[in-house]
C-alpha cells in the first residue's frame, strides 16, 4: 500500500489511486479480488495453541506425573501388566481431556469471530454492513457517531465529525475532522485532520472515507503494541474451583496416606498399598473440574447464541443468574422499532394518517374527510422539512428484476417514519435532493434532543431544517404557521401546542416537532451552528407509535416472576413512557415515573431513597444511566443495563451485566458490553438470564456428582482399613472407576436442560459459596452412603463365602453402579424421583456406555486378567443393584417424607 502521505492528496487523486468510485464505491467482485490480494483486515494475534501442545499439556498435571512415577516403580518391581494398564488409562484420560479442551478452544474462537466489529461500506452503490475483517483498500466507508473505525481512511465527506484518537495518539480530547487537502510535510498523526485511523472512535457527526490501508499496514498495525488486547482471564467460579482443587489435593493426599498407613499396619503388601494410595489420590482429586467448567461455559454460550445473545466475557455467564434489576431501553428492545406516524398537528389542525409499517400507502384525514396534503402549502412544507432533516433511506426490497412490495428503511426508525409519511403524500427524498443540496449538519444528539441541517438550492437560497423534542423546539421558535400564515409564537399558543403534545403522549405516541428557518444571504461561519437554531418557525407535530413486541409482555412477566425488577429508560415524553410501561406490565399501580429534570434536581441521597420505587425513567438522556446503575448497585442490586449509543458506554461498563444492541448498537457500546443481543429484543435478555442460571446449576450438578463419587471412593477404602478388612478395591480398579464415571457422565450433566421452575426462583446471591444451599451436605452425605453401600456389598460377599476376587469384583461393580445411579440424582436439588431420567439423552448414552465398559471388564478374559475381576452370577448382580440403589433411593424417600411433613404443617 506504499508510504504515501494520503492527507496531502485531494479527494479525486485518492479515488483515482485506488480505482474506486466516490459515490458507488467498489464493485462486489472487485472487493472479493482485493480481499484475496491484500488479505483480511486484521492485526496479527498471538500464537495459537497447537493441538500437539494441547495434547502434551494433558501430561503436565501434577497427579498424572505422580501416576506415571508409580507406573515406573511398578515396572521396576516386575508388575508389567499393572504398569501397561496404568499407562493405557493415562493415555485414554489424556485423549479425552484433549478432545474436551480442543472443542472448548474452538467454541471460544468461534464466539470471538461472531463478536468481531462491523463496518458500513458502500459497494455497487448499496450500503451494507460487513465484518471489519472484510474491508479492503479502496472501499468507501460510511462513518456515524459511535462507530469504531475499521481501517485507515482518507475522508471524502464530513458533517460535524469529531473523533477520539487516544488509542493511537494518547490525546483524549476529540479532534474535529475536515475533508480539505493538507499540504504540510511530515505531520504527526494527531494533526492529519482529513484522516481517520483504525481503532479510533467517531464521537460526533457523520462522514464518508476511502480505505487507504488495512490490517498490519494501518497506523495501528504499525504500532500494534499500543492496542489493548483483551486477556484471557479465569471466571470467578473457575478461580474459586481452582483454589478448592488445591485444598482437595492436599486433603486427598492426607487421606490416601492414612489409608496406605492403615493398610500396611494391617499387614497388607506395602507395594500394593503404595499403588492403591497413588491410584486413590488420582481418583479422589477432581482434576477434570476446570476443563469441564470451561466446556460447560462454552456450550452454554453456544446455546445463548442460538437465543440471539453473544457472550463477550465468560464471567458474565455466572453473573446473569444473580441479576436482580434489568434496566432496558424502550425503542427496538421492548418495541418493534417500526415507527409509524398516525397523527399530525399542523397548520392549526389535527390530522390522522392511515397505514402501518414502512409501506408508503395510506390516507390523510381531517376529521372524517380524506384530503390530499400535497395541495395544502403549510402541510406540504411540514412533510418536506421532515424529509430533508433526515439521514434515513426508504427502499423496496427487490428479487432479481422484480419488485417484492416489501419496504424497509436504512437508518433511524423515527426518521424512516417521516419518510414513509411524506411518501404517502407523493413526496420523495430523491426529488427534494435534486433541488436542495446539503451544506452542513448538526447531528441529533441525545443531550441536545434535536437535529439541524443546512440546505442551499440552485438560486443560492439557504434554509435550516430542524426536528426534535417538542419542548426543545418550542423554546427556540419565535413564529408558527397557522392556517397558512406565519404568526408570532406567543406563550398562549405554545401552551396549546404543549397540551396537544401531552394529548398525543397519553395515547402512547412519540411526538416530534418540526421547524425551519430561512437563513440570511452571505457567508455563515459553520462554528456558529447552534446559534442558527434560535428564531425558528414551527411547522407542526408528528405523533408516531412503535408498537410493543408481541412476546415482550410474557418475557417481562417471567422476569418479574424470577425475582427481577424491570425498569424502562426512554427519551420519550413522560405520558408516552407511562402508557407503554402500563401496557407492558412494567409500571405497577404505585410505581414511580421520573423525568430527567426531576432526576437532575434530586440529591444523591434523595435519589437513593426513591430508586427502588422507580420503574420508568422518561425524557432521560444516556448520561443519567450511569447514575441509575450506581444508585441501584448501592442498594445491593445486581444490575443489567442495555444501551446502543456512545453515551450509553459508561453505564454499560459500570453495570454488572452490560448489554449492547447487535443491530442498532455502536461499536463503542458493544466493546463496553458483556453481552450483545443480535436481535435487539428484550426477550433475548430473559432467555440469556435463564440460560445463565441453567449453566451455573449444571456446574453445581457435576461438582456434586464428582465430589460425592470421590468421597465414596476414599471412604470405602478408609473404612475397610480402619476395620482391618482386606482391600475392597485394587489400584487399577480405582483408576478405571475414575476414568469411566468421572468423564462422560459428568460432562453430560453439563448438557442438562434447566428445571422447568428455575425462573420461579429468586436470583442467586453473587457472594454465594459454590457449596451453598445444602450442596456441601449432599456431597458428604451421599459420598458416605456410596462408600458404606460399597463396603456393605463387599462384606456380604465375604460372609457368604465368596472368594476375595469375587468380593472385590462385587465391590468394584457396586461402586460404579452407585455412581451411575447417583448421576441421575444430581439432576435435581430435590430427589431422583423429581425428573424424568430419560430427558437428558446424552446422559443416558454416557451411562449406558459406562455400563457396557463395566460388563466388558468383568466378563472379557483379557480384561479380567488385567483388572483382577471374575465373572458374576445373576444373584450377584441383584445384590449389586440393590446396594447401589440404596443411597439415591434412601435420599429420595427422605426428601418426599420431609416435603410431606412441611405440607402437613401448612
Amino acid at each position: 500500500m506504499g508510504n504515501k502521505k494520503w492527507y496531502q492528496l485531494d479527494e479525486e487523486e485518492v479515488v483515482k489511486e485506488w480505482k474506486s468510485d466516490p459515490v458507488k464505491g467498489l464493485t462486489k467482485k472487485e472487493a472479493e479480488k482485493r480481499l484475496i490480494r491484500y488479505g483480511p483486515n486484521k492485526l496479527q494475534e498471538g500464537e495459537e495453541i497447537s493441538p500437539l501442545k494441547l495434547l502434551l499439556a494433558q501430561f503436565q498435571d501434577f497427579m498424572v506425573l505422580v501416576l506415571l512415577g508409580a507406573t515406573l516403580i511398578s515396572g521396576l518391581m516386575g508388575e508389567y501388566v499393572d504398569a501397561i494398564a496404568i499407562i493405557a488409562i493415562v493415555l485414554i484420560n489424556a485423549i479425552l481431556g484433549f478432545i474436551q479442551e480442543y472443542r472448548a478452544e474452538q467454541s471460544l474462537a468461534a464466539l470471538k469471530e461472531l463478536s468481531a466489529p462491523q463496518a458500513m461500506v458502500i459497494r455497487d452503490g448499496e450500503m451494507m454492513k460487513i465484518p471489519a475483517s472484510q474491508v479492503v483498500p479502496g472501499d468507501l466507508v460510511r462513518l456515524e457517531s459511535g462507530d469504531r473505525v475499521a481501517a485507515d481512511l482518507r475522508l471524502l465527506d464530513v458533517q460535524g465529525v469529531k473523533m477520539e484518537e487516544s488509542a493511537l495518539t494518547g490525546e483524549s480530547v476529540p479532534v474535529e475532522k475536515v475533508k480539505a487537502t493538507i499540504p504540510d510535510e511530515d505531520l504527526p498523526l494527531g494533526d492529519q485532520g482529513n484522516m481517520a485511523f483504525m481503532g479510533t472512535l467517531v464521537v460526533q457527526g457523520t462522514g464518508r472515507g476511502i480505505v487507504v490501508a488495512t490490517g498490519m499496514e494501518t497506523e495501528m498495525g504499525k504500532i500494534a503494541g499500543l492496542l489493548h488486547h483483551a486477556e484471557e482471564t479465569k471466571t470467578p467460579l473457575q478461580y474459586r474451583l481452582e483454589q478448592m482443587g488445591k485444598v482437595l489435593v492436599w486433603l486427598a493426599i492426607a487421606l490416601t496416606i492414612l489409608v496406605m498407613g492403615l493398610g500396611i499396619w494391617n499387614g497388607n503388601d506395602p507395594q500394593e498399598m503404595f499403588l492403591t494410595g497413588v491410584s486413590l489420590a488420582v481418583a479422589a482429586i477432581p482434576e477434570g473440574l476446570p476443563t469441564i467448567v470451561t466446556i460447560v461455559l462454552a456450550l452454554g454460550v453456544q446455546r445463548m447464541l442460538k437465543k440471539n445473545a453473544i457472550v463477550r466475557k465468560l464471567p458474565s455467564v455466572e453473573t446473569l443468574g444473580c441479576t436482580t434489576v434489568i434496566c432496558t431501553d424502550k425503542t427496538g428492545t421492548l418495541t418493534q422499532n417500526k415507527m409509524t406516524v398516525t397523527k399530525i398537528f399542523a397548520n392549526g389542525e389535527e390530522w390522522s394518517v392511515s397505514g402501518s409499517g414502512y409501506e408508503p400507502r395510506g390516507e390523510f384525514y381531517l376529521g372524517n374527510t380524506k384530503k390530499d396534503p400535497s395541495v395544502i402549502p403549510s402541510l406540504k412544507n411540514f412533510l418536506e422539512v421532515g424529509v430533508l432533516c433526515n439521514n434515513a433511506t426508504l427502499y423496496e426490497r427487490k428479487e432479481g428484476k422484480g419488485r417484492t412490495g416489501d419496504w424497509s428503511i436504512h437508518g433511524d426508525p423515527t426518521e424512516g417514519a417521516l419518510l414513509v409519511l411524506a411518501a404517502k403524500a407523493g413526496i420523495w427524498k430523491r426529488d427534494l435532493e435534486n433541488v436542495w443540496v446539503k451544506e452542513w449538519e448538526i447531528p441529533f444528539d441525545s443531550e441536545r434532543k434535536r437535529m439541524s441541517v443546512l440546505f442551499r438550492n440552485r438560486e443560492g437560497k439557504r434554509i435550516l431544517v430542524v426536528k426534535g423534542a417538542v419542548e426543545e423546539l418550542l423554546e427556540r421558535s419565535s413564529s408558527v404557521i397557522l392556517h397558512d400564515r406565519i404568526l408570532p409564537f406567543e406563550r398562549v399558543r405554545k401552551e396549546e401546542w404543549l397540551r396537544k403534545n401531552e394529548d398525543m403522549a397519553r395515547e402512547g405516541l412519540r411526538v416530534l416537532a418540526i421547524a425551519y428557518k430561512e437563513m440570511e444571504e452571505g457567508r455563515m461561519e459553520k462554528g456558529k451552528g447552534e446559534e442558527w437554531e434560535e428564531g425558528l418557525t414551527c411547522l407542526g407535530l408528528a405523533g408516531m407509535i412503535d408498537p410493543p413486541r408481541e412476546e415482550v409482555k410474557d418475557s417481562i412477566r417471567i422476569s418479574q416472576q424470577a425475582g427481577m425488577k424491570v425498569v424502562m429508560i426512554t427519551g420519550d415524553h413522560r405520558l408516552t413512557a407511562e402508557a407503554i410501561g402500563k401496557q407492558l406490565g412494567i409500571l405497577p399501580e404505585n410505581g414511580l415515573t421520573v423525568t430527567e429534570s426531576e432526576l437532575y434536581n434530586m440529591s444523591d441521597e434523595e435519589f437513593g431513597e426513591k430508586v427502588e420505587e422507580i420503574y420508568v425513567y422518561a425524557r432521560v438522556s444516556p448520561s443519567h444511566k450511569l447514575k441509575i446503575v450506581q444508585a441501584l448497585q448501592a442498594k445491593g442490586h445486581v444490575v443489567a443495563m442495555t444501551g446502543d449509543g456512545v453515551n450509553d458506554a459508561p453505564a454499560i461498563k459500570a453495570a454488572d451485566i452490560g448489554i449492547s444492541m447487535g443491530m442498532s448498537g455502536t461499536e463503542v457500546a458493544k466493546e463496553a458490553s458483556d453481552l450483545i443481543l443480535t436481535d435487539d429484543h428484550f426477550s433475548s435478555i430473559e432467555a440469556a438470564v435463564e440460560e445463565g442460571r441453567g449453566i451455573y446449576d449444571n456446574i453445581r450438578k457435576f461438582i456434586r456428582f464428582l465430589l460425592a463419587s470421590n468421597v465414596g471412593e476414599i471412604l470405602v477404602m478408609l473404612f475397610a482399613m480402619m476395620m482391618a478388612l482386606p482391600t475392597p478395591l485394587l489400584p487399577l480398579q480405582i483408576l478405571w472407576v475414575n476414568l469411566v464415571t468421572d468423564g462422560l457422565p459428568a460432562l453430560a450433566l453439563g448438557l442438562d436442560k434447566p428445571e422447568g421452575d428455575m425462573m420461579k426462583e429468586p436470583p442467586r446471591n453473587p457472594k454465594e459459596n459454590i457449596f451453598a444451599r445444602g450442596l456441601g451436605w449432599k456431597i458428604i452425605s451421599r459420598g458416605t452412603l456410596i462408600g458404606l453401600s460399597t463396603l456393605g456389598a463387599f462384606l456380604l460377599a465375604l460372609n457368604q463365602g465368596a472368594t476375595l476376587l469375587t468380593a472385590q469384583t462385587i465391590a468394584f461393580s457396586t461402586l460404579v453402579m452407585a455412581q451411575l445411579i447417583h448421576v441421575f440424582d444430581c439432576r435435581s436439588d430435590r430427589s431422583i424421583f423429581h425428573r424424568n431420567p430419560l430427558e437428558n439423552k446424552a446422559l443416558v448414552a454416557a451411562v449406558l456406555s459406562s455400563i457396557l465398559l463395566l460388563v466388558g471388564v468383568i466378563y472379557w478374559g483379557p480384561a479380567q486378567r488385567i483388572f483382577d475381576t471374575v465373572s458374576l452370577t445373576y444373584t450377584d448382580w441383584l445384590w449389586i443393584l440393590l446396594f447401589a440403589a440404596v443411597p439415591s433411593f434412601l435420599s429420595g424417600v427422605l426428601h418426599l417424607f420431609f416435603v410431606g411433613v412441611k405440607k402437613g404443617r401448612k
